[in-house]
């Protein structure tokens, strides 16, 4: 994509990442540790709260552990049990694995200064309004730029990790689900309600969507859901829906009796494009996290996806690598969990999804763990923190 008008100046960077969550700072603290020359744009000014369902599990703590990162010194809960209730009954199964549940808030500030301490240039408070190339060098123009600073960096690569949210002239695709609307709120449980909940990651199905609950940091509680718009639309905005959502569950309703919303309204996001897997054709621009892959958040591999995709990333950047390998890499490892995770998102959509799901675990008990264990990035993906072998990516088929 070329730039209209005049080639903007600015300072010209080695790599730059925009974006400073999970993937950005995973991907900066990997380049940055191997000696490249990293600067790192984050939109925000200040530590704050994202919509995610903030379930981390055993490759994610793996990929966070390899970069000095430890989920449990920051005060994560941990999640050893999954419980699921639907239309007045429960099932519950173990986990086939010990994860973990940390707030956004705590994790993106504890990786940011990690990449700081790696020797990234981090810079807050910078909102990259458009991206365009030229002859082999990327532009990035900056919105509400201070008159006395740059309005613009110019790089030699570029990594994008905006989230859930496009930049501007670069949208990814329409997936398999966008009519869903994401909401969440932290709570303060009752004392009671918050001993129940530890070790248990709750799932609740409702009539149009699917949610989750589970203990964070500090004993606090993350309440995160999905629900198709329409149905949003017609019960008529959020607190009635949370009222329908407490009426049609026993469960949730005795959990957050008497609990304190920690926050005056929930954080929202709508059209998630879940099951959007990046194409091969990335233009040169090596997408990362939310950017490459939107896994339906029921899977609780988001996070991780997140993080193995920087990892990738930084591999196959180190090794000589170009972001259509990485890409088709990417999609290679993913495909096949990407897929399984959006059937089963449709099913326990549906009315008989909902009706039926409960039930049938209770019959296949060992359903849940299946589920969990194939809804991740697969062992054979996952990446040590050792430098890849130098003619690693040196192919293109």
């Amino acid at each position: 994509m070329n730039p209209s008008g005049p080639i903007p100046s600015g300072p010209i960077v080695d790599n730059l990442v925009i974006g400073g969550g999970l993937a950005g700072s995973m991907v900066a603290i990997r380049l940055a540790a191997a000696g490249r020359s990293v600067t790192l744009l984050e939109k925000e000014r200040t530590p704050h709260h994202k919509v995610c369902g903030e379930f981390l599990s055993r490759e994610a703590i793996g990929y966070l552990q390899q970069v000095g990162v430890d989920p449990i010194a920051l005060g994560a809960a941990t999640i050893r049990f999954v419980r699921l209730s639907s239309k007045g009954r429960e099932f519950e199964s173990p986990l086939p694995f010990t994860a973990l549940s940390l707030s956004r808030f705590t994790l993106d500030e504890a990786l940011l200064a990690r990449a700081q301490q790696s020797g990234c240039t981090v810079r807050r408070g910078v909102f990259v309004d458009g991206l365009s190339s030229n002859n082999g060098l990327w532009f990035a123009r900056l919105r509400d730029s201070d008159p006395c600073d740059q309005q613009s960096f110019r790089a030699q690569n570029v990594f994008l990790s905006t989230g859930k949210h496009d930049l501007r002239g670069w949208s990814r695709a329409p997936a398999g689900q966008n009519d869903l609307v994401a909401f969440k709120l932290h709570w303060q449980l009752q004392p009671a309600q918050t001993q129940a909940l530890r070790d248990i990651m709750e799932l609740f199905l409702f009539p149009g969507g699917y949610g989750g609950l589970s203990l964070v940091e500090g004993d606090g509680s993350n309440l995160c859901l999905v629900v198709r718009r329409g149905r949003l639309r017609a019960v008529g905005g959020w607190p009635a829906l949370l009222a329908a959502i407490l009426l049609d569950n026993p469960l949730l309703r005795r959990r957050l009796q008497d609990a304190k919303p920690l926050w005056p309204r929930p954080m929202a996001l709508s059209s998630i494009p879940y099951g959007h897997l990046s194409s091969h054709d990335t233009g040169g621009l090596w997408r990362l996290g939310d950017q490459a892959a939107v896994i339906p958040s029921f899977a609780g591999d988001g996070m991780s996806i997140a993080l193995h995709s920087a990892a990738l990333a930084a591999e196959t950047y180190l090794a000589g690598g170009n972001p259509e390998l990485f890409s088709r890499s990417l999609y290679r490892q993913l495909r096949p969990a990407m897929s399984l995770a959006v059937f089963i998102a449709r099913v326990l959509l549906s009315p008989a999804g909902r009706t039926l799901a409960p039930g049938a675990l209770s019959f296949f008990p060992s359903a849940l763990s299946w589920i969990a264990s194939r809804t991740r990035v697969p062992g054979e993906a996952r990446l040590s923190g050792q430098p890849p072998p130098p003619d690693r990516y040196t192919s293109t088929s």
